[in-house]
């Protein structure tokens, strides 16, 4: 039997453009499933994994900027979705959440592959809503086609994010031989007009007079996908010195003008002469942790940029939230604030430029280990390709190394190292260019799932840091302290990734030193029919005593 509404669900998603649909076996899932797959304008893939498959989808939604569709089955396969489901949601990715279900009646009576699905997001979710499980009238039809219209846009809408439909199906669910599915019936399609907000004469007349009373203007851009125009404005405003710029590598806005080895300078020389009186941030989160805390402890009046929805007060001085893009108020920052160097700027200019010209020599100097084996293989990066950092130390070695020319992406929205391989390989279903996965062992043996399906993803580049441990938490003065580190903290393990290499058909190298890994590099990047992984073996402690050895020379630099 054909349910004709789940058929429309279909249709009404290709003609608000969506493309692409990530899809799970099931049989509770199978009207759903094979309405989308039976769509000759549908790119459906299917990927067993629930948990991978949600991130799949997230690094997909992160590069179209436009909604991918999730599909799975009853029970717990819809629990598998939420960590991808939370970071969507704080990255503010789209993402279309279906889930099938049993009918009402039948939660809580024991029924196979059954939970309590109806808001199983929580908070996590911008919204949620229940499929009618009948369409005995028309009401229920309409009730249907408003569902579909209004998640979609609701899931694209700023800030964007996850939508969840659940849809109750009733036995019998599958088509028969002879019937074929129908997506030329009439439905209704809501399309939402968006526009740029900006702001008024009036209100640039206010926050220019406002402006004159602040002499140390600090702008902080946190995580976003690149923006040209955002760049040339802050590039100019650098350039003048009309405000000091500081930026991690996920905002994708760092330049030779900005400012980008805080993480390095700000732990041993922050104080009272970097001190700003206006934080000015647009974005979503920031890496350094060096950097909050200095910010917070200053003191200083905060305003953040952004279109709408909820802003967090990250650094505990938050007094206007302007309701303007960002590129908007970036021209009219340019437009509006005074040019001149000032004796913060070339505070900040100083530091910056003491880590910049000293830290090569110093990466020069150490031993072979991870941050210097990161630097060696950023540099064959091919420019007009993509990054991808997991979480903990991968995203932090980048960050200390100072500015890149391609994008970086990582996810920041809950920093979790669940999903690192399966958004990367997410990110390759929407381009050709080369992508770069650097990852650690944990994050990497954790999520290998994300190369257990049948499509090609020969573009990818895998750089695997295997120190056989957690090796961050010897960064970090309390676990590091406690005699439970190792194996309550780091979490040692043995694996080394060759034998995944054979299973999911990857080129496989390995290095431990300099010389193995210039051979290594030496074809990485070549053009091939199989996805890359090059292994780097170190030791954690090694690892921990390299950054204590490097972080010592850039403090007698910054101490000249």
């Amino acid at each position: 039997m054909i349910i004709q509404p789940i058929v429309d669900l279909a249709a009404i998603c290709a003609r608000k453009g969506i493309k692409n649909i990530i899809l799970s076996p099931g049989s509770r899932c199978a009207p759903i499933t094979l309405a989308f797959a039976r769509h000759p304008e549908l790119h459906c893939r299917t990927i067993s994994d629930e948990r991978s498959a949600a991130f799949i989808a997230l690094g997909m939604a992160q590069q179209l900027k436009k909604p991918v569709v999730l599909v799975c089955t009853s029970g717990t396969a819809a629990l598998n979705y939420a960590p991808a489901v939370a970071e969507a949601y704080f990255q503010q990715i789209p993402l279309l959440v279906i889930t099938a279900d049993r009918p009402a009646e039948w939660i809580d009576q024991w029924d196979g592959q059954t939970i309590r699905q109806e808001k199983i997001y929580g908070n996590h979710i911008k919204s949620s809503y229940t499929f009618p499980d009948e369409f005995s009238t028309d009401d229920k039809i309409w009730h249907a086609h408003r569902i579909i219209n209004e998640a979609i846009n609701n899931s694209s809408n700023f800030p964007a994010g996850p939508v969840h439909i659940n849809i109750p199906l009733r036995e019998p669910f599958y088509p028969d031989v002879n019937e074929a599915f129908n997506y030329a019936l009439p439905v209704p399609i809501v399309d939402q007009v968006q526009s740029e907000i900006t702001l008024g004469e009036e209100a640039k007349i206010k926050l220019k007079n406002t402006l004159e009373r602040f002499n140390r203007i600090l702008i902080v851009p946190g995580q976003q996908t690149p923006c040209r125009k955002s760049q040339e404005f802050i590039d100019q405003i650098a350039k003048r010195h009309q405000a000091v710029v500081v930026t991690d590598t996920i905002s994708n806005l760092q330049s030779e003008h900005t400012i980008n080895y805080h993480d390095q300078f700000l732990p041993i020389y922050g104080h009272g002469e970097l001190y700003p009186d206006l934080i000015i941030s647009f974005g979503k989160s920031i890496i350094s942790k060096s950097l909050k805390l200095f910010l917070r402890k200053s003191g200083a009046e905060h305003w953040h940029i952004q279109p709408g929805g909820y802003s967090p007060d990250t650094f505990q001085g938050l007094s206007k939230l302007i309701d303007s893009s960002s590129t908007s108020f970036l021209k009219f920052l340019s437009e509006s604030l005074q040019a001149k160097e000032s004796e913060f700027s070339k505070a900040w200019k100083v530091a910056n430029e003491s880590i910049g010209h000293s830290l090569p020599e110093a990466l020069e100097n150490a031993e072979f280990g991870e941050w210097k084996a990161i630097e060696t293989i950023l540099n064959k990066v091919p420019e007009h390709s993509k990054i991808h950092l997991a979480n903990s130390m991968a995203v932090r070695y980048v960050n200390f190394l100072g500015p890149r020319k391609q994008e970086i992406i990582c996810n920041r929205g809950t920093s979790g190292i669940d999903g690192s391989n399966s958004t990367a390989v997410g990110c390759t279903f929407t381009t050709k260019d080369f992508v770069t996965l650097f990852t650690g062992d944990l994050a990497f043996f954790y999520d290998r799932n994300a190369f257990w399906h049948n499509y090609t993803y020969n573009n990818l580049r895998v750089v695997l840091l295997n120190n056989h441990a957690g090796g961050i938490f010897r960064l970090i003065d309390g676990p590091s302290r406690q005699p439970e580190l190792e194996e309550f903290f780091e979490t040692k393990q043995s694996l080394n990734a060759e034998n995944l290499a054979k299973d999911f058909n990857f080129h496989y190298s390995a290095a431990s030193n300099k010389e193995g890994l210039d051979e290594a590099l030496r074809d990485f990047y070549h053009p091939s029919i199989r996805p890359r992984l090059l292994e780097i073996t170190s030791e954690s402690t090694q690892n921990t005593n390299i950054l204590k050895i490097v972080k010592d020379y850039l403090l007698t630099i910054l101490k000249k």
